[in-house]
Parts: structure tokens; C-alpha cells; sequence
């Protein structure tokens, strides 16, 4: 696993032995990074259930300003606190379980990764989708990562889908909320 384009391309990253941490490869990475394009520049960004931290970093390589990277197993938090060492272009761990953290996070954000362990049912992403509605920056984008037999989430009224597109065992899903 590697960082794909960008300042820190072709740094490698390495894996929690976590059963619950499954990294996504290059190959969708690089297919999410293609769908986003250049709005990656500049932006503020959000990796939940960051793992090894593979989406937040490539965002930061490609030059997203910040990103907070929310994990709450112990393991990964270590490996994704090297990785970020590794990359060297910052952002912030962010020890919390993620319900936690959309329930007190204030900050706002142009685009946000949601990449659950697959137990996490759909009914859970859609109902921290809810609660992200308020901390999506108008045009805002979010993508959300299921295994390929899942439904995706629901989303909030004002969220467009904009692409839902499988790549092996993982569907990835990308929502925009349009403009008030």
C-alpha cells in the first residue's frame, strides 16, 4: 500500500494486524482520488474510521490543507501515528469513536471519507450521515466505502448521489450536497 500521487507519492504505508482494519487498496483509492479531481486542493477533510489513515494522506499529498483522522482502536491508532510520521505533511489524530465525534465536532469540511469495517451496518453510516449534514460544507462531498453486497446509506434530502461504482469486493459511494 502506497500514496498514489501527489508530494508524498510512492511513500508506503503500513497496516494494523487488526482484524477490524481493512485497507483499501491503491487500485480504489486511485479510482476515488480520479472521481474527485482537483477539488482535493485546498480542501478541509474528515477520514472517519481513518484505519491507516490511506485516504486522509493521499488527500494531504494531493493538497487538501488539513485532515482529521478519526480512529478508536489502539492498534490502528499507532500504525496510522506512524504512517502520518512516514508521509510527513501533518493532520490530526483524532482518538474517538465516530458517533462520538460527530456528535460534539464543530469544524466544518469540504470533503469527508467514511470507510467503516464492513460489521457496520448501513443503518449506522446513514444515521452519522445525518449528523454530518451540518459540518459538510455546501458542495461538500462525502465518500463511503461498503463491502459490494450492502445497501448503500441513506442520505440526508439535500445530498445528490453523484456516483456508485464497485470495485471488486468494495462499492464506493459518492454524495454531494448541492447548493442551498
Amino acid at each position: 500500500m502506497r500514496i498514489i500521487a501527489g508530494s508524498a507519492r510512492s511513500r508506503r504505508l503500513i497496516a494494523p494486524d487488526v482484524s477490524t482494519t481493512r485497507p483499501v487498496t491503491d487500485r480504489v483509492r486511485e479510482a476515488v482520488f480520479s472521481m474527485i479531481g482537483s477539488w482535493v486542493s485546498e480542501a478541509r477533510v474528515a477520514d472517519l474510521y481513518a484505519g491507516t489513515g490511506s485516504f486522509g494522506l493521499e488527500a494531504l499529498s494531493r493538497g487538501a490543507t488539513s485532515v482529521r483522522f478519526v480512529e478508536n482502536n489502539r492498534k490502528a491508532i499507532k500504525v496510522l501515528t506512524e504512517n502520518i510520521n512516514t508521509v510527513g505533511l501533518g493532520g490530526t489524530v483524532i482518538a474517538q469513536d465516530v458517533g462520538v465525534f460527530l456528535r460534539t465536532n464543530q469544524e466544518r469540511f469540504h470533503i469527508v471519507f467514511i470507510d467503516p469495517p464492513w460489521e457496520v451496518p448501513s443503518t449506522m453510516v446513514s444515521d452519522q450521515l445525518a449528523l454530518l449534514d451540518t459540518m459538510l460544507e455546501q458542495t461538500g462531498e462525502v465518500i463511503v466505502s461498503r463491502r459490494s453486497g450492502d445497501d448503500g446509506p441513506v442520505v440526508p434530502g439535500n445530498w445528490e448521489t453523484v456516483t456508485e461504482r464497485r470495485y471488486g469486493d468494495t462499492k464506493i459511494f459518492r454524495y454531494e450536497k448541492e447548493n442551498a
